[in-house]
């Protein structure tokens, strides 16, 4: 039995469609679970989006919460600062000329007080 010219054409183009046909259903299931996977994705990332804006929200509030902070500590900053100042400008310094009488005067109380509590 042997086949015609045009016999033979039918059998290659029917098994080309086959192939074509089995070819379009893998790609169609594949599109398929890709459109799921993407749909999932998508929920995902609005969860996401979601407790992102959440979480930029609490730090803007700590954020203003810490500016006070910050003006509160430059406050004492600057008055730490002013103390400071006073005590060596008007404390320190023109009492620095008798420290050499008085340091050995506490010196000498402070052994007084020492032998008083010890015996």
């Amino acid at each position: 039995m042997s086949l015609t010219l045009s016999q033979f054409l039918l059998l290659v183009l029917t098994v080309a469609a086959v192939v074509a046909v089995t070819f379009l259903v893998n790609l169609f299931i594949q599109l398929k679970k890709t459109a799921k996977e993407g749909k999932e994705t998508l929920v995902e990332i609005r969860t996401l989006v979601t407790n992102l804006n959440e979480s930029t929200h609490k730090i803007r509030t700590k954020i203003d919460d810490l500016d006070e902070v910050l003006e509160a500590t430059k406050k004492t900053a600057v008055s730490v600062s002013e103390i400071t100042w006073f005590l060596t400008t008007k404390i320190i310094r023109p009492s620095s000329k008798y420290w050499p009488f008085l340091f050995p005067l506490v010196r000498l109380g402070w052994r007084h007080l020492k032998k008083k509590k010890g015996g």
